[in-house]
């Protein structure tokens, strides 16, 4: 099945990530959906919107943050090859991501389907923010991004990163005795290095933080949360062509999450095998972990992840909240996994607008853009209500989460991310 999309409006913005790989079975992968193999750089511009007002009028790309305000003015188009198959037409996988397809013999049909944006379908984060910002105290709160790496010098995310005060920069010598020289702004586990970015490759993890926290009114995008409270520890994880990472990095990131004041960390990306030596150290963890629920099988298409899990998603810790990835109409993401038992919200996660690499932004579509709407929803409610624990950041998101017949024995709170309602609930 190939799909070619096509959007209303045109903005001048960085094209979305060139398609990736499925990894090693034994190695992790980022879930950001990648287009289609025929869509054109050009048609990879092409934007959600406009019609979305009065969001952040000193953003000039808010327009086009749907996720954070929708004014259902808009829709997408798909024109869909339905692939001739040896044994038949193929229209979707059976559920169990394992089965393979034989080759296309040649396209059988075309269908076009269009998907209308529903207003009010976002997270409903404006009244939320005026309840933050009259709050006369708040928790500084420390989200690590263990990811690939973040191009720490995107101008939107200038003001959003943690700094390890207890090094020197530059001098080359461990100055905290942590085993760590010079991780001033964290570290690269997938390298072992103080190089928190190294180019393209990075793409991934720039995305996500500038979804998180990046500023406000300074001419690009506007984050989630307040970056004058809530920082991105960066954690390099993910590197190389296909953004893909192991077990044994991850722990190490998580240990130095701990030690160093993070409370919350969001993990975009998965892997069907299962290691427990994570499993225990997420279960073990004081840490509050927002995961990517994973995009589907070899085809694209979403599946039961109760049935087949993806880790650490499908991890029975209570202190893990999976997310999938939320259309703008209301309904899941077609590519989007799901299960009442293993994925707990959605949120907003296709064609999403953030920072890219090179002080540049980009479209991105995949539950590694729904998670970081909810690692950004967690860290304002922790820093906004100081009187709660981690757990109960959890247990407030679920619970005030908005209902939606779509996600009824898709997720297991059945419903979206509601930022406001969380804030009062």
């Amino acid at each position: 099945m190939v799909l070619r999309t096509i959007f209303a409006a045109l903005a001048a913005l960085t094209a979305v990530a060139p398609m990736v790989s499925a990894g090693p079975a034994d190695s992790f992968q980022k879930y950001n959906r990648p287009p289609s193999a025929n869509e054109d750089s050009a048609l990879r511009t092409f934007a959600v919107g406009p019609g979305l007002v009065n969001l952040s009028p000193g953003d000039s790309y808010a327009t086009y943050q749907w996720g954070l305000k929708n004014d259902g003015e808009f829709q997408m188009i798909e024109l869909i090859d339905h692939f001739k198959y040896a044994n038949g037409l193929y229209h979707a996988i059976t559920g169990d991501p394992s089965v393979s397809l034989p080759n296309p013999v040649g396209p059988d049909s075309v269908e076009l389907r269009k998907t209308h944006a529903v207003a009010g379908v976002d997270i409903n984060i404006r009244p939320a923010w005026d309840l933050y910002n009259s709050a006369e105290s708040k928790r500084d709160v420390i989200v690590a991004v263990i990811d690939t790496g973040i191009d720490t010098s995107h101008p939107d995310l200038q003001s959003s990163f943690w700094i390890n005060e207890d090094e020197i920069p530059g001098d080359g010598i461990d100055n905290d005795g942590n085993g760590y020289i010079d991780d001033v702004s964290g570290w690269n586990f997938y390298g072992n290095n103080n190089t928190i970015y190294n180019g393209k490759e990075d793409t991934h993890g720039t995305h996500a933080a500038g979804t998180i926290a990046a500023s406000k009114d300074n001419g690009g995008i506007v984050g989630i949360a307040d970056n004058s409270h809530i920082k991105i520890m960066p954690l390099k994880v993910l590197g190389g062509e296909n953004g893909s990472g192991d077990p044994a990095s991850v722990i190490e990131a998580i240990h130095y999450a701990e030690a160093n004041g993070a409370s919350i960390c969001n993990l975009s990306f998965g892997s069907s095998s299962y290691s427990e030596e994570l499993a225990q150290v997420i279960q073990a963890s004081p840490l509050l972990f927002v995961v990517a629920a994973g995009n589907g099988d070899a085809m694209g298409v979403g599946y039961n992840i109760d049935q087949y899990p993806v880790y650490p998603a499908s991890f029975p810790s209570d202190n893990i909240i999976a997310v999938g990835n939320l259309l703008f109409d209301g309904s899941l993401d077609s590519s989007s996994n799901y299960g009442t038992a293993s994925v707990d919200i959605a949120a907003p996660g296709t064609y999403i607008l953030s920072t890219s690499i090179e002080n540049s932004y980009a479209f991105m579509s995949g539950t590694s853009m729904a998670a970081p709407m909810v690692t950004g929803a967690a860290a304002m409610l922790y820093s906004y209500r100081t009187d709660i624990s981690l757990a109960d950041v959890k247990n407030i998101l679920l619970a005030s989460s908005r209902k939606m017949d779509a996600l009824s024995g898709k997720v297991g709170c059945q419903g979206m991310l509601d930022v406001y309602s969380a804030f009062i609930y």
